[in-house]
């Protein structure tokens, strides 16, 4: 029996890039995906594959910043199939590479409300539903910005620290019970959001998405039991 067999799991950013790797990856090793992201159009292509796979899919089209979809979304999965198997945060948006002094409130608004607000309300609506599964797993996707403090990336780095902060108090609060929380960082990826970074970096020196997804699989299988730990992928 395939490793996810019979396992539901919910995947934000599925549309492109790790979310989207990941999303496949689960597929393959037999989850039901349940899709989350912006993009229509990219959903449906990801069901397209999900399908010749063999696999199933639940695609939400869905923006973070939609606070009350979001609180809502927990209500949904629980009329369909009562619990929720595992989660894997990975939407996040990089924000503007500028001094502290120049940055906007508004970009700083909106990353703030999709990599950390977002994932608070995450947590509130499917804490329920994760602890209702025999061996809940959320997986919250980090970056080394979050602790390097390096210069004009205030607005990403800042955002991923409270991320970080987050995971790992509700890991703490998760100890006893079932569900294990963790942190993953994938370091450097072939992703769009690398290039908009760094935009002169050659994209073919990174390794593409689907590098690591059999860590993040690790950590969202039932024989994890790690909790509240930070995995840096080694490349």
């Amino acid at each position: 029996m395939a490793r996810f067999s019979d396992r539901i799991v919910l995947v934000t950013g599925a549309s492109r890039g790790i979310g989207r790797a990941a999303a496949l990856g689960l597929a393959k090793e037999g989850a039901h995906v349940i899709a989350l992201a912006r993009t229509v159009g990219a959903l449906e292509e990801l069901d397209d594959e999900i399908a010749a796979l063999g696999g199933s899919c639940t695609l939400v089209p869905l923006d973070l910043k939609d606070f009350a979809a979001l609180d809502r979304l927990g209500g949904s999965i629980y009329e369909r199939w009562g619990h929720l198997d595992g989660v894997l945060a990975n939407a996040g948006v990089l924000g503007v590479l500028t001094p502290l002094t120049h940055l906007d409130p508004e970009t700083l608004a909106e990353a703030i409300a999709i990599n950390v607000t977002a994932n608070w309300r995450l947590i509130r609506s499917l804490d329920p539903l994760l602890k209702a599964s025999d061996s809940g797993r959320a997986v919250f996707v980090t970056s080394a910005a979050a602790r390097k403090n390096r210069a004009y990336w205030g607005c990403y780095a800042l955002t991923k620290a409270a991320l970080e902060s987050l995971a790992l108090t509700y890991a703490d609060e998760c100890d006893n019970s079932k569900v294990r929380v963790n942190l993953f960082n994938p370091g450097p990826i072939r992703t769009a959001m690398r290039a908009r970074a760094f935009p002169g970096e050659d994209p073919n020196s990174l390794k593409q998405p689907d590098a690591v997804v059999p860590a993040i699989l690790e950590l969202l299988a039932s024989s994890c039991q790690l909790n509240g730990t930070r995995q840096d992928f080694a490349s």
